[in-house]
């Protein structure tokens, strides 16, 4: 375990998080880990309701690596279990549980994909069906006794649901619960989540007390934004960078970013220190470093995190090629337009790239448009432009544009 003091590792993980209940318990955790020479128990829990992890989950798994490098004990929770409930949070319905076989087939990549970050040696991975699917009926209806339904209804998302009128199913207020009683297994002294987990984490706190156990800390990290910019991170809005993702892919995706939101993925997934990155920031205000070489190096610092230095140093090497080498006009015509929601064609009439809609829709299904070099094939996009962000477009063989959007 390393040796460093508990108010020096109070400072450490504080920084990048959002909630911490409480600052006073975790210190006095800390301490008497420090004095008694043994780690605490630190739980995170991920349900395997899509195959890959992406960026937005590395956030709170880079806070779990900070545990783990402080010398505390680190468990990885696949919820096999509760992914058949279907978390409802955020929702304003019920969601879908997910089949056996597809909780089966999410599980598997799960564990492979954190250790792209965490220590494998030091990782302990575990699964909630393996205590979930022992539990006896009366057990389970005892878990049940600890809470109530009008503390189920102070959370947010299910007030909004029924003073809408709208549906809760039963098995939506287990969820808390069930997730509550993992750390009870676990026996958990602290638990790690996205502020959209808060309620779900103090019930977890709750829960421990009824079964005579220490409550577990609870902190939780920011909601990463995905490339739109406007929502978190996430699969089923096609905005997010899989952990998975190749080299290209990574980079180019981050490339994407506005140059307003690069700061916050510097900030959240990087191991910049909070004064390296507002030097950057004054040096892009200053004009002594380029917005798209800051971008760039954003991205070669995610590709050389979740793949290696080779790999970064070929994405970039691909990136110069397309946008330099392959034929962008170094007098390229510069557009300004407002941030917001836009058509593709409506976009490529506006910037008088096309004649007309009809034209530019022709010229999406031919394959002839091309944003930031990828080619863009359906006629219906609409794109959400960011504040800050600049694209290049691309009609044809030779008519390009670079949007800058204000």
């Amino acid at each position: 375990m390393k040796f460093l003091e508990p108010k020096d590792q109070l400072k450490l993980l504080k920084k990048g998080i959002v909630d911490l209940i409480s600052e006073t318990e975790l210190l006095k955790k800390l301490e008497k880990s420090f004095k008694e020479g043994t780690p605490l128990r630190i739980k995170a829990g991920f349900d395997p309701s899509r195959p890959d992890l992406h960026l937005g989950h590395t956030v709170l798994i880079n806070k779990m690596r900070q545990f783990q490098e402080l010398g505390h004990h680190v468990m990885f929770l696949i919820g096999d279990f509760t992914a058949r409930i279907g978390d409802p949070t955020g929702k304003n319905s019920a969601r879908p549980p997910l089949t056996d076989q597809e909780v089966a087939e999410n599980s598997k990549t799960y564990a492979k994909q954190v250790y792209k970050i965490l220590d494998q040696k030091k990782t302990e991975v575990m699964y909630n069906a393996h205590w979930f699917n022992k539990m006896r009926p009366a057990e389970f209806i005892k878990l049940t006794a600890q809470y109530t339904v009008a503390r189920m209804l102070e959370r947010d998302d299910f007030q909004k649901r029924y003073e809408n009128e709208t549906p809760i199913n039963i098995h939506e207020f287990l969820y808390p619960l069930v997730q509550g009683y993992d750390s009870v297994e676990m026996k958990a002294d602290v638990e790690l989540g996205g502020t959209d987990q808060k309620f779900n984490l103090i019930v977890g706190r709750e829960v421990q007390k009824s079964y005579g156990q220490e409550p577990q800390v609870v902190i939780t990290t920011p909601l990463l934004e995905g490339l739109d910019g406007v929502k978190k991170m996430s699969k089923s809005e096609d905005n997010y960078i899989a952990v998975f993702d190749t080299p290209k892919e990574m980079f180019g995706k981050t490339l994407r970013v506005s140059d307003v939101l690069m700061w916050r993925y510097y900030e959240l997934l990087t191991d910049l220190t909070v004064d390296d990155i507002e030097k950057m920031k004054a040096d892009v205000k200053a004009g002594k470093l380029h917005p798209k070489k800051a971008k760039v190096d954003l991205a070669k610092t995610l590709v050389e995190r979740f793949h290696d230095k080779i790999s970064a140093d070929k994405a970039e090497r691909e990136f110069e090629e397309i946008f330099v080498n392959k034929g962008v006009p170094d007098d390229i015509q510069e557009a300004k337009i407002s941030a917001g929601e836009i058509w593709i064609c409506q976009l490529l009439k506006d910037l008088e790239m096309t004649k007309s809609t009809s034209d530019a829709r022709r010229m999406v299904e031919q394959k002839a448009v091309e944003l930031d070099s990828q080619k863009v094939s359906d006629p219906k996009l609409k794109l959400s432009l960011l504040k800050g962000a600049s694209h290049i477009l691309k009609v044809g063989k030779k008519n390009f544009k670079r949007i800058v959007v204000s």
